[in-house]
């Protein structure tokens, strides 16, 4: 059997991606409030988990489909993926997930409504960039720790040969879905750097006022998700993982 090359690997990781903020973040964007109809949180959780389970179906069998850089990272860590394909795919994950947001801009310029000083493109943020301003930190820190560790925990445990073949779509997909219906009021939800990037770095492209302040944040949404797939990665290796005879 042909090993499958790196190249088309992040070729699916960036069409993934892209498709996971289009659809998610898209969702958040257009069905959430425009013209006072929305589909709310539960709408958007369900957004962004079709947009996994669907990817992991499509690509999962050619690149793993992590769509996220702290996936990959707290999978190497785990011991299932190699180093090497490391920053290739985190590069291209940032890629789709930027062209995913220039898509969604591409879309939302031409609403009649528009307004370039409210187009966050569903941004992450805490503080006073927080939904509603609502939320500190500290609350944040923990979230995005915690839910990218479980995530992680979830991915692990699913992909694991022990488990039942088939169905790691499915509870991957699910556990995204109730991971944003826990903390999009916290920080819109990250537990992925390349799900923060897109809408920041687009929207220092279109010149919004608040770009500045987002991007400022940004580190945040790539240090807290990290550090909670590493702490996953690492312990489902040391305590879950089968040990070789």
């Amino acid at each position: 059997m042909n090993e499958i090359s790196t190249c088309k690997k992040c070729i699916a990781e960036l069409i993934g991606t892209f498709w996971l903020v289009f659809g998610g973040c898209g969702a958040a964007v257009f069905a959430c409030g425009l013209q006072g109809v929305g589909i709310g949180y539960v709408g958007v959780a369900l957004a962004f988990g079709l947009t996994v389970l669907t990817m992991a179906y499509c690509i999962g069998h050619i690149s793993g489909c992590h769509l996220n850089p702290a996936v990959s990272i707290g999978l190497w860590a785990c011991g299932r993926m190699p180093g090497k394909d490391l920053v290739p795919y985190i590069v291209s994950q940032v890629v789709g997930a930027i062209l995913g947001s220039l898509a969604i801009y591409a879309i939302i310029s031409g609403f009649k409504g528009f307004d370039v000083a409210t187009c966050t493109l569903a941004a992450n943020g805490y503080g006073a960039l927080s939904p509603d301003g609502a939320y500190s930190m500290g609350a944040g820190i923990v979230a995005e720790i915690v839910l990218t560790f479980i995530f992680l925990m979830v991915i692990c445990g699913s992909t694991d040969k022990r488990a039942p073949q088939g169905f790691a779509p499915i509870a991957i997909g699910l556990c995204l879905t109730l991971i944003h219906l826990v903390s999009i009021p916290v920080t819109n939800t990250s537990v992925n750097p390349a799900r923060s990037t897109g809408p920041d770095v687009v929207m220092s492209i279109i010149g919004q006022p608040n770009a500045c302040e987002y991007l400022g944040q940004l580190w945040f949404f790539w240090v807290m998700p990290i550090a909670g797939a590493l702490l996953a990665g690492l312990c489902y290796r040391l305590v879950f993982e089968k040990k070789e005879a």
